[in-house]
């Protein structure tokens, strides 16, 4: 699917500025940027301020930039799935040190219709997690903060009950070194 950029709003704008005039041009622009937490995720544009960006925010600004061009088919999707050592090879050290065979992680991605599409990096693939998927949400562009974070909490608060006997705060902490070990 592509579709020519329009001046329909801020983050169109910034694509165009940068003389980006298609989404997928856009697509391309941002799965090439360094994987590195926001500033401010809360701002839409954090990554081209920070010239990185997460899993939450290349795809959300590109839920906004279509949104911004009247194409709702392109839908923004939080999947809470088994991150291992064979998907995060760098998480390896940190999960073997904790005793746990997987986390469980909240990725964000896009569907456009029955295609599911990831942009975290130029090589990234959904069937790269497609099978180690545990649930889905679609969600919208200004809910990679407090709601991503709320469905993830609630998705390790069951898993907790029903495998470990670590609490949230130790598993989020397990999880925040998984996600520092990525960056590095």
């Amino acid at each position: 699917m592509n579709f020519e950029i329009k001046y329909n709003g801020k983050v169109s704008k910034e694509f165009l500025n940068l003389g980006i005039n298609d989404f997928k041009s856009a697509c391309k622009f941002v799965s090439r940027l360094p994987y590195k937490r926001n500033k401010n995720k809360k701002d839409i544009l954090c990554i081209f301020r920070d010239r990185a960006g997460t899993c939450s925010t290349k795809h959300s600004i590109l839920r906004k930039l279509a949104l911004e061009n009247n194409q709702l088919e392109v839908k923004l999707i939080l999947g809470i799935f088994k991150m291992d050592k064979e998907y995060a090879p760098k998480i390896e050290n940190t999960l073997n040190e904790n005793e746990l065979d997987y986390i469980p992680e909240a990725h964000n991605y896009l569907r456009i219709g029955n295609e599911y599409l990831d942009f975290t990096r130029p090589n990234s693939n959904y069937s790269d997690f497609q099978n180690k998927l545990l649930e889905e949400h679609e969600i919208e562009f200004d809910q990679i903060n407090e709601e991503k974070i709320r469905i993830h909490q609630t998705f390790l608060k069951e898993w907790i009950e029903n495998n470990l006997v670590l609490d949230l705060e130790s598993i989020w902490k397990i999880r925040e070194k998984c996600i520092s070990d990525l960056q590095n």
